[in-house]
């Protein structure tokens, strides 16, 4: 048995010959097809009888890298340009182009992708062929289909060299860029796999870039989580341990009481990869970065999309999601509250919900909880409830916050966010205690077990500790470097520090993850308020809650003692040894203290610095920024503003995250603007805070939740587990059963 490569010249072979050579072309008539013969006894496990379809747009060089793969793979090349619509119409493309105008002829080429079929080929595809619906399906039932993605920048350039000025589709009065991006929405529509092709990458990069892709699609084993806890022989003894991406979205917490993290870590992006990003928008980025780190069997290419799209769309009431904005010198703030409920955790928690919809059984009603310091809660309770109703019937919400722990209009807005399947429960204590209230639930087998048979109810985690939160974050962050790089003010490669407000420590986690992904990121300040544990524990090594009580403070947000996400950041210095995070944190729990070793804490401050920030120096901060600027922080901000001014070498630009938009902590930001009489009404306060015409204006959503929801109530519970577990059983009674 032989397999065929197609090259120039032509040659005619015709169908009954083709199906002896495990290649079956279907076509109305024979068809010339260039080959050359090689052994069918070659590297076939990759496309089985499955075809790998090259697809982007023209100047892509879909043809040679095709070349070039069906060369590596010992197997058929088709071009369907050169080898099925040239031969089927007998005269060239530009020709038929001529003689039948734009619309009729992509009819036509679409009715002879209907005609054709192959397996077990490398096929190129038109740049135009992905705008005919009908003949994408027929392609895509037998083939992967990958997208070489090129900036259009460079398909310009390519183009121009090739001196091709107007291509299928461009009608007068339309640019050649324009029709370029007007495709671009046909291409994500069909793929299977995206492989970046920034710049001048050459062709057996870029064949080699396919086939790891496909390697990957074929094969999701080598996508596996472990526990923060977990020991290496642990996991070479329990293979079947592993999870997959859909395991820890609906798992939430491991087992054994650890976190989740990818085995084999995240992936790593090329300086051209990031480089081809530069000129993408928000949901562009998004969509790259989120389909490296989960894999297609966990969610498809397109359902991932469809989230994407969903998560930011009109709910945002910004078009870039999360703009960078200059301040002042060599400050820039990422904006982060754009979305529905005024706080960065929107960017994470619009996607996730949809997210967990799709990965969960259909059979299954999950309960999800979560606990919050002010922001978190209202995100979930706005993200699950967006869900489709159906998802709504089988998957419910409770949120535990600290009833006296929050700003007023944050336990306004939670309350006005509760839906019918979104609830919030104020608890008497702090937020430490709703944290550690649910791992315990979670690890609570006995009772865990005794939901899911009484009440055919499973718990999950949406909280940070939860990987699927942590991915959108990410995102944000690469984000905001190329948006440096596209406006100027860097070149690629240059170094920026990042700021953050950080309690949990997922936000800063993420930007941590977006410097091993490829990110430019030189040093990550850790900026603290008066719960400064982690400021501490950066300098010294020494994280000791002995001693210490929880400061209520103007950035309730970050009023965090013990933070969750540092566990993975422990298990990423520690080379993954989950004995050793497991010690620290036993002796955490069980003495209030730990110390790292001196090479661990050599490395953590080759990562980190940190410093915290006093009541008064965050409200005079606000007051400074607003006095010469017009523009007003929120609490958060104006701590890592602070921090930043303390710490910055002024070397590189640094990037603050602004966590929270102002609006939420109104009557400290009116004390800090020195207003004397401040009105206890949060819609009160608003009105005036939107009296001042600042920069950003009031946050007119918020505002709408609370005049909606004013007369809302919610239920409290004082701060013991068995009663948050009555809360639970009761919520669980009424919804689902």
């Amino acid at each position: 048995m032989f397999h065929v490569v197609w090259y120039r010249p032509l040659r005619l072979i015709t169908q009954n010959s083709l199906s002896s050579m495990c290649l079956k072309l279907m076509l109305s008539r024979p068809v010339a097809f260039p080959q050359v013969w090689k052994s069918c006894f070659s590297s076939r496990s990759l496309v089985e009888n499955k075809n790998i379809i090259l697809m982007g747009p023209p100047g892509a060089g879909k043809t040679t890298v095709g070349r070039i793969v069906g060369q590596k793979l010992d197997c058929p090349v088709i071009d369907i340009d050169d080898d099925v619509l040239e031969t089927t119409w007998n005269m060239s493309v530009s020709e038929k182009l001529q003689d039948v105008g734009n619309e009729l002829f992509l009819e036509e080429e679409g009715k002879a992708l209907l005609k054709f079929s192959a397996s077990g080929s490398v096929i190129s595809l038109t740049g135009s062929n992905p705008m005919h619906s009908a003949g994408m399906q027929h392609m895509k039932k037998n083939g992967i289909v990958v997208y070489l993605d090129v900036p259009t920048t460079v398909i310009m350039s390519r183009l121009k060299s090739m001196k091709v000025d107007r291509i299928v589709g461009q009608s007068p009065g339309i640019s050649l860029k324009d029709i370029l991006q007007f495709r671009k929405q046909f291409y994500k529509r069909w793929y299977d796999i995206h492989v970046l092709c920034g710049g001048d990458i050459e062709a057996e990069i870029v064949a080699e870039k396919v086939l790891d892709a496909v390697k990957r699609y074929q094969n999701s084993e080598l996508e596996t989580y472990i526990s923060t806890r977990s020991s290496r022989s642990g996991r070479s003894m329990e293979k079947d341990s592993h999870k997959y991406f859909s395991d820890v979205v609906t798992e939430g917490l491991a087992p054994d009481g650890g976190l989740f993290v990818p085995e084999r870590g995240l992936p790593k992006f090329t300086a051209g990869e990031w480089q081809s990003l530069i000129e993408a928008t928000y949901v562009e980025r998004a969509q790259v970065i989120l389909e490296r780190c989960i894999h297609p069997a966990d969610i498809p290419a397109s359902k991932l999309a469809e989230i994407i799209g969903t998560a930011y769309g009109e709910n945002f009431t910004c078009s870039k999601i999360a703009p960078v904005r200059h301040l002042a010198g060599n400050q820039f703030l990422l904006e982060l509250f754009h979305g529905p409920t005024a706080s960065f955790k929107d960017l994470a928690l619009q996607m996730v919900p949809h997210i967990f919809a799709y990965c969960i059984p259909r059979s299954c009603n999950y309960l999800v909880l979560v606990a919050t310091s002010g922001d978190t809660g209202s995100a979930v309770l706005d993200g699950f409830s967006r869900l489709h109703d159906t998802d709504k019937q089988r998957i419910a919400v409770m949120n535990f916050f600290p009833e006296d722990g929050v700003s007023p209009i944050q336990k306004s807005q939670m309350i006005g966010c509760q839906k019918e399947n979104a609830w919030s429960v104020g608890v008497k204590s702090d937020f430490d205690f709703c944290q550690t209230a649910i791992k315990q639930i979670f690890t609570n087998s006995d009772y865990t077990g005794f939901l899911t048979v009484e009440y055919g109810t499973t718990l999950a985690a949406a909280n940070s500790i939860n990987w699927a939160r942590l991915l959108p974050q990410v995102v944000y962050h690469a984000s905001a470097y190329l948006d440096l790089v596209h406006q100027d003010i860097i070149p690629f490669g240059s170094p920026v520090d990042v700021c953050i407000p950080t309690g949990n420590f997922g936000n800063i986690l993420a930007a941590l993850y977006a410097k091993m992904m490829g990110i430019p990121i030189r040093k990550c300040i850790c900026a603290s308020n008066e719960n400064n544990v982690l400021t501490d524990f950066i300098k010294t090594g020494v994280y000791d809650l002995r001693g210490r009580k929880l400061i209520p403070t103007f950035s309730p947000a970050v009023d965090i003692l013990k933070s969750s996400n540092l566990e993975r950041y422990l298990h990423l210095i520690a080379n993954e040894d989950g004995q050793l995070v497991t010690q620290l944190l036993n002796q955490l729990e069980n003495q209030g203290h730990f110390q790292l070793q001196k090479d661990l804490l050599e490395k953590l401050q080759q990562d980190l610095v940190a410093g915290w920030c006093s009541e008064e120096d965050c409200l005079a901060a606000i007051h400074s920024v607003y006095s010469t600027t017009g523009y007003i922080l929120d609490t958060h901000t104006a701590v890592a503003k602070v921090v930043a001014d303390r710490l910055q070498d002024r070397t590189c630009p640094i990037i603050i995250s602004s966590t929270a938009h102002y609006s939420k902590f109104a009557p400290a930001i009116l004390r800090a603007l020195r207003l004397t009489e401040i009105n206890q009404n949060p819609l009160s306060q608003l009105h005036l805070l939107s009296s001042y015409s600042p920069l950003p204006p009031v946050h007119w959503g918020l505002l709408e939740t609370l005049k909606k929801k004013a007369n809302e109530d919610h239920q409290v519970c004082a701060a013991d587990m068995s009663m948050l577990m009555t809360c639970i059983e009761t919520l669980i009674q009424s919804h689902f059963i």
